[in-house]
């Protein structure tokens, strides 16, 4: 099994949610959603928490794409402009540095190629192996 087959289908959250990972690559990783109306809050835009977790699954690929476990223990979010209904997110994450808590950092965008959020993670190196076939 691949790294984006296995959080694909066990980040049981996201999947729900509509989120995939579309690309692991070592240091990089895409997550795609649709913004359908179960994402939509009170006021009828994209809620937070889906732009949030579509940021986070992005992070999650880079983070894992080396073979070790990594997980998230701190990060913030800058939501920049809304998402609507319709709308195609793209979250591409970066890692930025680091080994033991590496630094990421995940630029969300609509199909206008706008920016909708950034978000900076950084996240904890467990040192444990992750057992995967590839990346990809």
């Amino acid at each position: 099994m691949t790294l984006k087959e296995y959080l694909n289908q066990n980040d049981r959250f996201a999947s729900e949610a509509g989120i995939q990972l579309t690309e692991i690559r070592e240091g990089f990783a895409r997550a795609e959603l649709t913004v359908e109306e179960r994402h939509l809050n009170g006021v009828g835009v994209c809620q937070g928490g889906a732009i949030f977790t579509l940021a986070d699954l992005s992070v999650a690929g880079t983070a894992n794409s080396h073979r070790k476990t990594c997980i998230g223990i701190n990060c913030q979010i800058h939501y920049v402009r809304s998402a609507v209904l319709g709308d195609h997110l793209t979250s591409e994450c970066n890692q930025l540095g680091g080994r033991r808590l590496p630094l990421m950092e995940a630029r969300v965008v609509n199909q206008k190629g706008e920016l909708i959020a950034v978000m900076t993670a950084e996240c904890y190196n467990m040192d444990t192996e992750m057992q995967y076939d590839a990346l990809q």
